[in-house]
C-alpha cells in the first residue's frame, strides 16, 4: 500500500504554477523523444513527454509530490520508472522530505507534500548515472554523424544540393554565406538542427533577433545589412544540438566556457616576464617638458613637499587647473596664453611660490584637470598609506557636505559647472 493516495475530491482552485516546471526535452533520440511515455510513479496515470508539466501537474494535485530540478534530469522516463519501481517497495517517506503547508494554521488546513531531489544520495547517483548514460549516447551520435559520408542535404540559402560529409554543407554556409555554426565536428542531431534553422526561415524570422518579417527578400536584406548571418546563442532551443551542453549536468555552453577563460586567467597569472611596458611621458607641472620616469620628474621639478598621496593629487589638479586658465598660482596676476603664465612663472621666480595649503587641498581637486594625466598615475605613497576618513584629518573623499540638502541646490560646484557649461554651449 501507498503511503500517498490519489484525491480526486480535491479543490482545483490551488496555486498550480509554483509546482510546475518548463519542459525541456531529454537529449536522447531527438526526433522520437517527444513520443515517448512517462509513468506516474504512484498511480496508473501517464503522458507523452512532450505534454511532462501536465504529469507534474498531477503529480502535485493527486500525489503532493514535487520533484527539484526536474529540467536537469537527463532522462526523465528513465528517471520516473526507476523511482515506481522503489516506491513500490517502500514507503514515499524513506526517500521525500516532508513539507507541510500553513504549519501555523489550524490542523485541518495542514497538508503535506513530498519533495523528491538530489539531496538523496540515491536520487543523486540515480541523475549522474542518467547523465552519464546521456552523454554516452550523445557522444556515439555524434561520431556516426561524423563518419557518415552519405549525408545528404539542401543549403537553406541557395538551394545548392551538397552530398558525401555534413562538413560540406557547414563549411559552405560559413564561406559563401558567411553564416557559421561553429565547427561541425561539435554539433549533433545534425539534420534536426537543419531543419528547426529552416522552420525558423520559411516562417520568415531572423535566426539571430528572431525578429518576423513580412517576405523573404526583406529579411535576407535585414540578415544581410544587419549582420545577422548567426544564431542566436541565447535561444536555449540550440543547446541540445551542441555536445557540450551534454559535459556537465546542469551547465549549458556558457558555463563550462567561463570556467576554461577563467582556468586560463589564472594560469596567465604566473609569468609576465615577456611584458614590455611602453614608457609613461608625465608633463612637468611647471612647464612643458616631458621626462619618462618620475625620478627624472621629481628632479626636474626640484621639490619634495612631503605630501601625502591624496595631497599630492590635489596639488597636481590645482597647478594643472591654475596653469589652465592662464593664471599665476603664485601671485593671480592672469595672462593671454598658457605659455606667457609659464614663462611668467619663471622669471619671476614664482614656481615654489605656493599658496596656502587651505587654497588647494580642497575637495574639488580629487577630479584631474586632464584625464591623461599621467603624472597622476605616477604618483607614489612614500609612507604605504592610503587615506581614509578614519586616518586622515584633513576633508574627506566626498565632494561636498550633504547634510544641507537646501544650501547644496545653490551652492553645488556641479550646478556651477553646468551653468558654465550651458552657458558656453
Amino acid at each position: 500500500a501507498r503511503n500517498v493516495m490519489p484525491n480526486s475530491s480535491r479543490s482545483t482552485d490551488c496555486i498550480l504554477e509554483p509546482l510546475s516546471f518548463p519542459e525541456q526535452p531529454a537529449a536522447s533520440d531527438v526526433a522520437a523523444s517527444s513520443e515517448r511515455t512517462l509513468p506516474c510513479f504512484l498511480c496508473s496515470h501517464s503522458a507523452l513527454l512532450s505534454e511532462k508539466n501536465t504529469l507534474l501537474k498531477h503529480l502535485a494535485l493527486e500525489h503532493k509530490v514535487v520533484i527539484a530540478d526536474v529540467g536537469l534530469v537527463a532522462d526523465f522516463p528513465r528517471y520516473m520508472l526507476y523511482w515506481r519501481t522503489r516506491f513500490s517497495q517502500q514507503p514515499i517517506t524513506d526517500f521525500c522530505s516532508v513539507i507541510k503547508t500553513n504549519s501555523e494554521g489550524p490542523a485541518e488546513n495542514q497538508e503535506n507534500y513530498f519533495l523528491l531531489c538530489d539531496v538523496l544520495p540515491e536520487d543523486r547517483i540515480l541523475r549522474e548515472q542518467l547523465q552519464q548514460k546521456r552523454l554516452e549516447e550523445v557522444l556515439e551520435q555524434q561520431q556516426r554523424e561524423r563518419d557518415d559520408c552519405n549525408f545528404q542535404h539542401v543549403c537553406m540559402f541557395c538551394n545548392e544540393e551538397f552530398s558525401g560529409n555534413r562538413s560540406t554543407l557547414f563549411n559552405h554556409m560559413a564561406k559563401d554565406h558567411s553564416f557559421s555554426v561553429g565547427l561541425p565536428d561539435n554539433i549533433v542531431y545534425c539534420k534536426e538542427f537543419l531543419k528547426t534553422l529552416e522552420e525558423k526561415l520559411d516562417s520568415l524570422q531572423c535566426l539571430y533577433c528572431e525578429k518576423t518579417f513580412r517576405d523573404k527578400t526583406t529579411l535576407k536584406d535585414h540578415m544581410r545589412k544587419k549582420q545577422h548571418r548567426r544564431i542566436n546563442a541565447k535561444n536555449n532551443d540550440y543547446d541540445r544540438f551542441y555536445v557540450i551542453n551534454y559535459l556537465e549536468l546542469g551547465k549549458t555552453w556558457e558555463d563550462v566556457q567561463s570556467e576554461d577563460d577563467h582556468d586560463i586567467l589564472e594560469d596567465n597569472d604566473d609569468d609576465w616576464s615577456d611584458w614590455q611596458e611602453h614608457p609613461v611621458c608625465a608633463v612637468c607641472l611647471f612647464c612643458e617638458q616631458q621626462a619618462e620616469t618620475m625620478d627624472k620628474m621629481y628632479k626636474h621639478m626640484q621639490t619634495d613637499l612631503n605630501l601625502k598621496f591624496y595631497q599630492q593629487v590635489k596639488f597636481v589638479n590645482y597647478i594643472r587647473r591654475e596653469i589652465h586658465q592662464c593664471r599665476c598660482y603664485g601671485c593671480q596676476e592672469t595672462f593671454s596664453s598658457e605659455a606667457d603664465v609659464l614663462q611668467h612663472i619663471s622669471d619671476s621666480g614664482h614656481i615654489m611660490n605656493l599658496p596656502k595649503v587651505s587654497v588647494w587641498d580642497q575637495p574639488q581637486y580629487y577630479f584631474p584637470t586632464y584625464e591623461n594625466d599621467a603624472l597622476l598615475f605616477a604618483l607614489s605613497d612614500s609612507d604605504g598609506e592610503s587615506e581614509s576618513l578614519e586616518h586622515t584629518g584633513n576633508v574627506p573623499v566626498i565632494a561636498e557636505d550633504i547634510s544641507n540638502l537646501e544650501a547644496i541646490k545653490h551652492t553645488s560646484v556641479l550646478k556651477q559647472l553646468l551653468k558654465d557649461r550651458s552657458s558656453s554651449s
